[in-house]
C-alpha cells in the first residue's frame, strides 16, 4: 500500500528531527534519512529539495514560537516580564527539545542558518526580558546564566521527567535570576 503525499513527508521530517539529534546535521546524510524512512532518496528529493530544506522545516515552528513569545514580552510592563519571560523560554524550549538538541550539537552551523536569521535579535530581547529589563550588568550576566543553562539542559536530555525538568528549571532560572514568586 502506498503511503500518500502528506504521511511520507511527515516520516521524513520525523526521522530527520532523530536524526540530526543523534547524529548531528553534519552527521546525518539525505541517505540515513531515507533508508530510516524506507523510501528511495529520489522520493525524500521529491519532497525537499536537499537536506537544509528539512532542516528549515524543522526549525521554522521553532522560531515562529520564538517570535510569538517576543511579541507577548513587548506587552508586559516590567514587573511581569521576568517570570513570564522565564515560563515562556522553559516551556519553548521544552516544547522544542529535540530542534534544540539539533541546534546545540552543530551551533554554529545551525545558528547561522536561514531560517533562524532573526533569533539573535529575539534572543537579546529574551535577555532583557530575563534581566527585568534592567541595564545593570550583573542582572545582564544572570540573565545571560539563565538562557545558555536552558539552552543546555534541554539540549542535554537528561534523565529526568519532564514535569521535574520544567519545575526545576524555572524554579532554578527564578533563583538565579533573584526573582521569588
Amino acid at each position: 500500500m502506498a503511503r500518500s503525499t502528506s504521511t511520507l513527508r511527515g516520516q521524513i521530517l520525523e526521522a530527520a528531527l532523530d536524526l540530526f539529534a543523534t547524529h548531528g546535521y553534519r552527521g546525518t546524510s539525505l541517505h540515513d534519512i531515507a533508508t530510516v524512512v524506507g523510501c528511495s532518496k529520489a522520493s525524500l528529493l521529491y519532497h525537499f529539495a536537499g537536506k537544509d530544506a528539512i532542516l528549515t522545516e524543522l526549525l521554522s515552528p521553532a522560531g515562529e514560537a520564538l517570535a510569538e513569545l517576543d511579541a507577548d514580552l513587548a506587552e508586559l510592563d516590567d514587573d511581569r516580564v521576568v517570570e513570564a519571560a522565564v515560563t515562556g523560554y522553559v516551556d519553548l524550549a521544552l516544547r522544542f527539545r529535540r530542534e534544540v538538541t539539533v541546534l546545540f550539537q552543530d551551533i554554529t552551523e545551525t545558528l547561522c542558518h536561514p531560517a533562524l536569521a532573526h533569533v539573535p535579535g529575539m534572543a537579546e530581547r529574551l535577555v532583557a526580558s530575563l534581566a527585568g529589563r534592567s541595564t545593570d550588568p550583573k542582572r545582564l550576566v544572570t540573565a545571560h546564566m539563565v538562557l545558555g543553562a536552558v539552552f543546555v539542559t534541554c539540549a542535554g536530555d537528561p534523565d529526568v521527567p519532564a514535569d521535574v525538568l520544567r519545575e526545576e528549571l524555572l524554579h532554578g532560572s527564578l533563583r538565579t535570576l533573584g526573582h521569588t514568586t
